[in-house]
């Protein structure tokens, strides 16, 4: 690919992302609320309260916080929480704010507590004290902030400290899509790439993306490259199909750690109940990744349980799996 069809397609994962509420499809509820929070502050002309948004990833949390800028707007700011180590580095993000501005810190859970409790004086009463000098010539000084706000995203909403919690005025969970919007989102996505995709094979995608936008646009992407390379007008059926077998993606949208999973729990286990911390030194992997990225979905297909002894499998879990050697 030469640097001019490299900045073609970049132009193109960016389009990919709306820029109004109106435009962001799915997750009617927390889009009505949201945008009467938005018209509220508007109306007042003031800064819109501060908004946490959680729930698993690929969901459009980042999506959200542009949105968000854009009705309001305003500018936008973007960190995240790995990226803030030391308690200056916040103090001068946020003394760079203007008037109304957007702060949006991904992965806001992974603040160091040292860092996250200066957000909360420049949360509530939009200031921040910061200690300059040294020894017996350190001193404090208040910095004045203008109104802004905070937007937090995170997938672990329950390790936010409740002090910073409760800070945030407007509290949004993301839940999976629906397969109706999926379809929506991948239709959108075909027609920003300009590839044909029927009815049939717009299904089998929407099946297969885990109720999530981010995987349902990677995998277009995906099958439109085995599409092209066959030389198709559209995106068939079989192609569609045969793509996402070799991509290793089932019929239940499940990929091969979340089979490594539930072999370990029912081939290993018994069928739990097991301790995540077990299951994951089992198959390799980080019990972050497998609580954040992988569990929600799931459970919220029926496969696995959460129980005060650990992870168990469902009874459909074993039947899914019954004609998979799990030895």
């Amino acid at each position: 690919m030469d640097e001019h069809e490299h900045d073609d397609e970049a132009s193109l994962e960016l389009s990919l992302r709306p820029a109004k509420l109106q435009q962001y499809i799915g997750q009617d509820a927390l889009k009505n609320n949201l945008s009467v929070f938005i018209e509220a502050a508007r109306m007042r002309e003031e800064a819109l309260d501060h908004v946490i948004l959680h729930g698993p990833p690929g969901l459009g949390k980042t999506t959200l916080a542009n949105i968000i800028a854009a009705e309001m707007n305003v500018n936008i700011k973007t960190t995240s929480g790995p990226a803030v180590e030391r308690a200056g580095d916040l103090a001068a993000i946020l003394s760079s704010l203007e008037p109304g501005d957007v702060l949006f810190i991904d992965e806001i859970h992974r603040l160091p507590r040292f860092v996250e409790e200066i957000l909360y004086s420049a949360m509530e009463d939009f200031f921040i004290d910061v200690v300059i000098g040294q020894g017996d010539e350190a001193r404090s000084i208040r910095i004045d902030l203008p109104p802004f706000t905070l937007v937090g995203a995170t997938t672990r909403f329950g390790s936010l400290s409740a002090p910073l919690r409760d800070r945030f005025g407007v509290q949004l969970r993301l839940q999976y899509y629906d397969l109706d919007s999926l379809k929506l989102i991948i239709e959108r996505t075909a027609d920003i790439f300009e590839v044909a995709i029927p009815e049939n094979s717009l299904d089998e995608l929407a099946r297969r993306s885990r109720g999530t936008p981010r995987i349902a646009n990677r995998l277009l992407r995906r099958v439109r490259d085995f599409s092209m390379v066959k030389g198709e007008e559209a995106i068939t059926l079989d192609t569609t199909n045969y793509a996402l077998k070799v991509l290793e993606v089932d019929p239940e949208g499940l990929e091969p750690v979340d089979h490594k999973i539930m072999r370990t729990i029912i081939g290993t286990y018994g069928g739990g109940p097991v301790g995540l911390e077990t299951v994951a030194v089992s198959i390799g992997e980080e019990v972050v990744t497998l609580n954040d990225v992988y569990e929600p979905y799931l459970i919220q297909r029926g496969f696995l349980e959460r129980t005060p002894r650990g992870r168990k499998a469902t009874a459909k879990s074993f039947e899914y799996f019954k004609n998979i050697d799990l030895t």
